[in-house]
């Protein structure tokens, strides 16, 4: 049986808010969100620099492969 990680919720009405600021598709940024949120549940964090690039690196190369552009550019 697999190991319960944790739980992500998703906030509809912030969510497409902030596509609509960030000008991207409401599906592009939760896509971003989930995939965000999950690489937290499997441990990875942004406070120190060598982690936050390395979470980032890992984020848009998995969007990349979902046809998301990066996020961060």
């Amino acid at each position: 049986m697999p190991e319960e990680l944790g739980d992500i919720a998703i906030a509809w009405e912030t969510c497409n808010r902030e596509a609509d600021e960030q000008r991207k598709t409401l599906h592009n940024h939760v896509t971003h969100l989930i995939v965000h949120a999950t690489l937290h549940l499997l441990g990875y964090d942004h406070i120190r620099e060598g982690d936050a690039t390395l979470m980032e690196k890992t984020e848009t190369g998995i969007l990349a492969s979902l046809g998301v552009a990066d996020p961060y550019s």
